[in-house]
């Protein structure tokens, strides 16, 4: 039995949880040595997918992946990095479709893109969208998300071109603000107009915005270790700080005009939390109430800020999040269920949390269906098949 059973659901969140050296052989080689400390070749990691995948030789195992595909995580999931599975994955999930983020590309693309070197940065995009094309390439129902490093902003409208034409379901750019330019800069415009004529959205993820000061771990106390007992992952307080990012520079681009000149294009925030939109949107339309007097670029849009969010944003809760009452405080339009299969973070089970959320605010059906369907769709435009 699928886990997901009498209704259309995509899924806005996933992910190739990548093995060791994933991107390597995608790399151009003559960059192989400059980039090799973006490889990630790692023997104890080596080994940790090793004993992952032993499970599988037992047939009585392989025989239970559908009633555990979603209590198996990491290495441990099925399809998680070997693509062959994954179509299988996603029948037993019981998915329409699934945005697939990379695992072990968030940390490269992030440092290539705030280190300066356009080339470096570059570089990594081009590896990093080689390998998740072909992985995707296995079924339909795989959309693959496609890195766009803003460091440079030519290079940057260059890339999204190239991204379209390769196949992109989604243009993953950094939340994070550059040293040199605001994402709303307006050498921008070419990229934001190929992406709305092509139909497809730009994406925010968890991973590309600004890293949280490290001066606030210094407390004078034990660290404190993350839910999978690290320090990488995020813990209570630097989970607060993920948030800033997307506020900040959504608000300028929306301040500055981006969504007013492209009243088309679809903008999806994932991963990164929605319980702080309800409170970000109002602020913006205080902001916009406070300052459109004085303001030349205030007076030119035709709409009150938390309306372009309405129209253009999409937004996915973690399954810890009010679902519910982000519907009937952002509007019905914003929120979109997602599973991050197969990391951790998405649950066990979290359709059963997103009905509890959705059923506690007393969520209609048509709600419920934008929130698991159709607002997925919107979001997705022609990318979706």
């Amino acid at each position: 039995m699928t886990y997901i059973q009498s209704r259309i659901v995509h899924d806005a969140d996933a992910h190739v949880f990548e093995a060791p050296g994933w991107m390597e052989p995608y790399v151009d080689s003559k960059l192989h040595e400059s980039l090799k400390s973006y490889l990630q070749i790692d023997e104890q990691v080596r080994e940790a997918v090793r004993e992952a995948r032993k499970p599988y030789d037992n047939p009585d195992y392989v025989a239970r992946n559908e009633e555990e595909i979603t209590l198996r995580k990491g290495f441990a999931a099925l399809g998680a990095f070997i693509r062959e599975e994954r179509p299988a994955a996603l029948d037993h999930l019981g998915v329409a479709s699934q945005l697939v983020f990379t695992t072990g590309g968030l940390g490269p693309l992030a440092i290539s893109d705030r280190s300066g070197d356009p080339e470096q940065a570059l570089a990594v995009a081009h590896a990093h969208n080689r390998a998740m094309l072909d992985f995707c390439s296995i079924d339909p129902r795989l959309l693959p998300v496609l890195a766009v490093p803003f460091c440079d902003i030519g290079q940057a409208v260059k890339l999204a071109e190239n991204a379209i034409k390769d196949g992109a379901a989604a243009l993953m750019v950094p939340s994070a603000v550059q040293k040199t330019h605001s994402p709303s800069h307006i050498g921008f415009d070419p990229l934001w107009a190929t992406a709305e004529e092509a139909g497809i959205p730009v994406v925010f993820h968890v991973g590309g915005g600004t890293p949280m000061d490290p001066a606030y771990k210094e407390n004078g106390l034990p660290p404190v270790k993350d839910f999978i007992g690290g320090d990488d992952n995020f813990t209570s307080v630097s989970y607060m700080y993920i948030a800033e990012s997307p506020m900040q520079s959504l608000a300028t681009m929306i301040f500055d005009g981006m969504f007013e000149r492209f009243p088309k294009l679809r903008f999806g925030v994932i991963e990164m939390g929605a319980s702080w939109v309800p409170g970000w949107m109002r602020s913006m339309d205080s902001a916009f109430e406070a300052f459109c007097k004085n303001e030349d670029r205030l007076r030119k849009l035709s709409l009150k800020p938390s309306e372009y969010v309405r129209r253009q944003i999409r937004v996915t809760p973690y399954p810890h999040e009010p679902a519910g009452w982000l519907v009937k405080q952002a509007g019905p339009e914003v929120g979109l269920f997602s599973s991050d299969y197969p990391h951790i973070e998405g649950g066990r089970n979290p359709i059963k949390r997103f009905e509890a959320s959705l059923d506690a605010e007393g969520c209609s059906e048509e709600e419920k269906d934008r929130f698991y369907r159709a607002n997925f769709e919107d979001l997705m435009g022609s990318a979706l098949p």
